[in-house]
């Protein structure tokens, strides 16, 4: 199997991974919460609901930007990853602003005490939905995808709204009548960090849609491996776009001003060929011949 379908499969098998444990959590959640009187926990559920359809997207996503070029998208469909990634964004908006109107008005509203046994649920989500985070990262560095790393920050968010649901319905529970609010205020803090993650996962995904400079390690890496090549005396300009799970370089590689243009040609070629060799996730990779003189 080739380096690019492999990526491709990984990322696949971590997504299927977020949609059977959200699908799973939001069932458990939602249940926890509304037998132990916990809004903190359904508002939890209602997260992990809106991250199974995020994770269908971001399927959707990795399958689509993977297809191969055609006439109408010589560099592929790699820029449908960072767009689905953007949808996933407002799916994160859309539940962190639900969670909060909620919030707003269950603290007004008297409500019993949560179980004291939703604390036992709450931790053991708590630790699957950190192991979760670090697994699907870990598979969406290898794959270098916007949208399965925004899946991976789903997973940080939603242990992130469990501890605050932990903390609160701790709370309550110690300090008893008259702090039954504790549990809702602990969702509505949830809905803000929700809101801070949006923006971690959004603003990477929109500087690869306005091509923005963020790869000097690659940079570095592209000079170095360059300069291995017969022919080539330096390089100079070097521009990297990312699209999908790939790299698009522009590189411009100086040589002897006396060879002729066969020889600048082919010491081009295999620049290119070695580039490609070497760094495996790189995509298109244009050579522009500099003469040193």
């Amino acid at each position: 199997m080739s380096k690019d379908l492999a990526n491709q499969q990984t990322a696949i098998n971590a997504t299927y991974f977020s949609l059977i444990g959200n699908a799973s959590l939001a069932v458990i959640k939602g249940l926890a919460g509304f037998f132990g009187n916990s809004y903190a926990l359904i508002a939890d559920a209602i997260e992990s609901t809106t991250d199974i359809f995020s994770s269908f997207l971001v399927l959707f996503g990795i399958k689509y930007s993977n297809r191969p070029a055609d006439e109408n998208h010589p560099y592929g469909h790699g820029r449908a990853e960072p767009l689905i990634t953007f949808i996933v964004v407002g799916f994160l908006i859309t539940s962190a602003t639900i969670i909060a109107y909620e919030s707003v008005l269950n603290i007004g509203t008297p409500h019993e005490l949560p179980k004291s046994w939703t604390l036992i649920v709450l931790g053991l989500i708590i630790v699957w939905k950190e192991i979760s985070f670090q697994k699907v990262m870990k598979k969406s560095i290898e794959t270098n995808s916007s949208s399965l790393k925004a899946d991976a920050w789903h997973h940080r968010s939603d242990a992130i709204t469990s501890v605050a649901a932990f903390i609160g319905i701790s709370i309550a529970l110690f300090l008893g009548k008259g702090y039954e609010s504790a549990d809702d205020w602990a969702a509505l803090f949830a809905s803000g960090f929700i809101l801070y993650n949006s923006y971690l996962i959004f603003r990477p995904a929109l500087g690869e849609i306005m091509d923005e400079h963020l790869y000097d390690d690659l940079v570095e890496e592209i000079r170095k491996v360059s300069h291995q090549v017969e022919g080539v005396i330096d390089t100079e300009k070097c521009f990297i776009r990312k699209a999908g799970m790939k790299y698009h370089v522009d590189l411009h590689a100086i040589v002897d001003s006396t060879i002729s243009v066969k020889e600048g040609h082919d010491i081009s070629h295999r620049l290119k060929d070695t580039l490609r060799e070497e760094i495996q996730q790189l995509g298109h990779v244009l050579i522009h011949i500099e003469p040193n003189e």
